[in-house]
């Protein structure tokens, strides 16, 4: 009974730790905002920084004092890296959905039910089974299709407020910014049309992203002899160049942005980052514990997309403009991604002793490893 607790306490932090990590990257890139859009790259900047703390210094550490099983390889780096290249490409895919316009209340959902199926695919392609889907599985991409069409058609949102000079839009965002952190996204310039589509593409670019994270690391892990900290390393190393080196150029030259660091918004933007491998250690401590990925992971992936929408709602009071299509759209999404997941075709049973090499084997130590083993990961 001990034991099962544990790995509920466990898979909570996670949902909590994903939950809430769309809402407070949304907080930061409005707080850093001084024309009332919510920012790009100062935002991204703080989410790689957090990444760099846990995925280089730590590993570096630790490797420093206790050392650790595994060596270096050429195809161990290049997949590690490009698993961190995704992990960093479907942040910066959250940071565009908003920054266009979208709202954590749809793209939270959408990204998180979405990505499973990408990894879900992926896994089958790379294991050469995609001759054993089955209907249950292909009926759960079709509930998460339908319920992201319904999601985005009858999202809640609050009546648009007459338009105001330019002026005046971007003083009332420099002098109360955190009023806007709650309430509904400024009006952005262009056609609403163009901007949808950029919401969609951005959504799908961090779901994409996010779904080819897990199977590309594993394959880095693999290829390292199954070390911990080194796929770890080439992870926040490949953060630190995508989410702070290229930010911070782009920032000097032609692309600069209206925006600038504020405690508030480096704040909730490094808490957002940090909220990423919070859920990762989430789901190690689950697994410790004896949790099985077969229903971890599906009730991971359905927890938080509410966590988000729940909070964003709170945080721009439109709780009460919930409409019972909205919530249907959700629950099409979540048990479509849960289906995707419980129904993917298994490998076959190991052998004896592949299994006894696998019980024998030590239990993951770090967050991005239990994540890549288990197909997920932020």
């Amino acid at each position: 009974m001990r034991s099962l607790l544990l790995v509920v306490a466990s898979f909570f932090v996670t949902i909590l730790g994903w939950g809430l990590y769309v809402p407070m990257l949304r907080w930061g890139q409005v707080e850093m905002s001084t024309s009332g859009i919510p920012a790009r790259w100062r935002p991204f900047v703080c989410v790689g920084l957090a990444y760099f703390l846990i995925g280089v210094i730590v590993p570096i550490v630790l490797l420093k004092l206790r050392g650790e099983r595994g060596h270096w390889t050429t195809s161990g780096v290049i997949f590690s890296l490009l698993g961190g290249a995704l992990g960093a490409l479907g942040a910066l895919g959250i940071i565009l959905a908003i920054n266009f316009g979208g709202n954590p209340i749809y793209v939270a959902p959408l990204v998180f039910g979405s990505a499973p199926v990408v990894n879900a695919f992926l896994t089958i392609f790379l294991a050469g089974k995609m001759r054993e889907i089955g209907p249950v599985f292909l009926a759960g991409l079709v509930m998460v299709v339908l319920g992201a069409v319904t999601v985005l058609m009858f999202a809640p949102h609050k009546k648009a407020e007459p338009s105001a000079p330019t002026t005046a839009v971007a003083a009332e965002a420099n002098s109360a910014p955190s009023a806007t952190a709650g309430g509904a996204p400024a009006r952005q310039p262009g056609n609403a049309a163009s901007r949808f589509v950029l919401q969609l593409l951005s959504i799908a670019m961090g779901a994409v992203c996010w779904g080819a994270y897990g199977p590309t690391l594993h394959k880095g892990q693999a290829g390292m002899m199954h070390s911990r900290l080194r796929p770890l390393l080439c992870v926040g190393l490949a953060y630190f160049a995508i989410a702070v080196i290229v930010p911070n150029l782009l920032l000097l030259g032609p692309v600069s942005e209206a925006s600038r660091y504020t405690w508030n918004g480096s704040m909730w933007s490094l808490l957002a980052g940090a909220a990423g491998a919070i859920g990762a250690l989430g789901i190690i401590m689950a697994f410790n514990f004896g949790g099985k990925p077969v229903y971890v992971m599906p009730l991971v992936f359905g927890g938080a997309p509410v966590v988000a929408t729940l909070t964003s709602m709170i945080s721009q009071n439109l709780v009460g403009l919930i409409g019972p299509m909205f919530l249907a759209g959700l629950i099409l999404v979540i048990a479509g991604a849960a289906m995707v997941l419980v129904f993917a075709p298994k490998g076959h049973a190991p052998t004896p002793a592949a299994a006894a090499a696998a019980t024998a084997a030590p239990a993951p130590s770090t967050p991005k490893e239990a994540a890549a083993k288990n197909g997920a990961g932020i």
